[in-house]
């Protein structure tokens, strides 16, 4: 029975989470890896607590948070309970912005979808002389 590996180097943690080395040499010199080791010969060593970390700060990058907002979250962690209402606070308000986001995404959906339904009839037709004024037609009823 193989031994699960317990650590991994950064090529094998950037490949796991799709970002490059960099990045998270980027973001262990801003002190956003809790818990991060290093060899005696400073080299990272990335644990499976680590990964979820990284998991997490690219969803809150994903949501729009910036570095220094994260950098604050990874703060509140280490305070412990005493900060846990911040942090729903913080999920909350992360939460409101990507549905809105989310519904700012939807309704350009909505004109894309639209104008390749106009595209494709006018392609159809041959022109968008008629296609134009159907759709016209259309909006007004809305």
């Amino acid at each position: 029975m193989q031994k699960e590996k317990t650590t991994y180097s950064i090529s094998e943690a950037a490949q796991m989470l799709n970002v490059s080395p960099s990045t998270l040499r980027y973001y262990d010199q801003e002190g956003i890896i809790p818990d991060l080791h290093k060899n005696k010969s400073g080299i990272r060593k990335f644990t499976s607590q680590n990964i979820e970390t990284l998991n997490l700060i690219g969803c809150l990058k994903c949501a729009g948070m910036s570095i220094k907002d994260i950098k604050v979250f990874m703060e509140w962690c280490n305070l412990g309970d005493s900060t846990l209402t911040k942090r729903l606070e913080m999920f909350q308000n992360l939460k409101n912005k990507t549905l809105a986001q989310m519904q700012e995404l939807q309704n350009t959906l909505d004109t894309i979808e639209y104008k390749c339904d106009y595209y494709t009839q006018a392609v159809q037709d041959g022109t968008e002389k008629n296609v134009h004024h159907e759709h016209l037609n259309q909006n007004k009823k809305r």
